[in-house]
């Protein structure tokens, strides 16, 4: 299964971004990159209420999958997630940070995507994990999404651990900057420029033809003319030591730990499942498709989040 969208930029007397979709795509967008499961099982509903109640500092880890239901694809899932549907892998952090054709080619297939990408609102997981927040039961969470969607529902005792494409960073002096100032330095810039977009990934990024990026004016950091990158950790990139250790120290503090929406395939979010592990807290997961870590829970759960969770009473 593919999705294809056509975006149309043009330039009038005052500039007007169009976004030319489908009222089709537009319906079932939500649930074109949600792989298929099975029927919600009563008993298994029951197991997970009786281990949210008996949880009394609960720590969360959400991944890719909880935001499926958002219109938002993944990289993993089966035919639905982007190496399934297409030979485009992620970009990686060393050949951004050392080549401004791979960062032109990036910011152009960004700038393309943000509109869309940034339009996504949180799904009933992620309204159903703020409201166990606001209600004393959720002790952390950590995300290993850069949707910003839980900040959307509202969520606050959060860890994003990869970052947010909400923000941007110049990797020369730090400053920081947001998503949505970067864009209108974007219009200025590329005024007549114009694309057809095809296919979305999960960070925000389209497909674009080498062509159409060739002619992409990309901006420097207003404050000291560096090269401006996403403030996430690209792939072949690590997470900050200090974020991690902050993360540990939520893990140990916790008394259960329930992952939500991730096959744990990435070792940043897999070494807190060996913390809780080692600290033998009781471990579910709530993933459709097995997950690297099945054999260290005590309850498995092959269930749409924004279906599951929001059955569950969290007082």
């Amino acid at each position: 299964m593919r999705m294809s969208f056509w975006l149309t930029f043009k330039r009038t007397a005052k500039v007007r971004w169009r976004a030319n979709f489908s009222q089709q795509c537009s319906l079932r967008s939500t649930g074109l990159f949600v792989p298929p499961s099975p029927p919600l099982d009563p008993a298994k509903v029951k197991e997970l209420q009786r281990f949210i109640t008996l949880s009394k500092r609960l720590l969360v880890i959400t991944g890719a999958g909880i935001s499926t239901e958002s219109g938002i694809p993944d990289y993993r899932s089966e035919k639905v997630g982007l190496y399934a549907r297409t030979d485009r892998r992620p970009i990686q952090h060393g050949d951004f940070v050392r080549s401004a054709p791979v960062r032109q080619r990036y910011w152009a297939r960004n700038f393309v995507g943000w509109p869309r990408f940034s339009s996504h609102q949180p799904n009933p997981a992620h309204w159903a994990l703020s409201n166990w927040e606001r209600l004393g039961k959720l002790h952390w969470l950590v995300t290993q999404n850069v949707d910003a969607l839980h900040t959307k529902a509202g969520s606050q005792r959060l860890t994003e651990l990869h970052g947010c494409m909400h923000r941007v960073l110049c990797l020369d002096c730090g400053e920081q900057t947001p998503r949505g100032a970067l864009q209108e330095r974007f219009q200025v810039l590329n005024p007549t420029w114009s694309a057809e977009a095809h296919g979305l990934a999960p960070d925000g990024d389209v497909f674009l033809t080498e062509e159409e990026v060739q002619s992409f004016q990309v901006p420097s950091c207003c404050r000291c003319g560096g090269p401006l990158k996403p403030d996430v950790v690209f792939f072949g990139d690590t997470v900050k030591p200090d974020k991690v250790d902050f993360v540990h120290r939520r893990v140990k503090e916790a008394d259960s730990l329930l992952v939500v929406g991730s096959s744990l395939q990435v070792y940043s979010g897999y070494r807190f499942i060996l913390t809780a592990r080692e600290k033998k807290l009781p471990i579910a997961i709530l993933n459709i498709g097995p997950t690297r870590s099945d054999d260290l829970a005590s309850l498995k759960l092959d269930s749409r989040c924004g279906e599951l969770l929001p059955l569950i009473d969290p007082c």
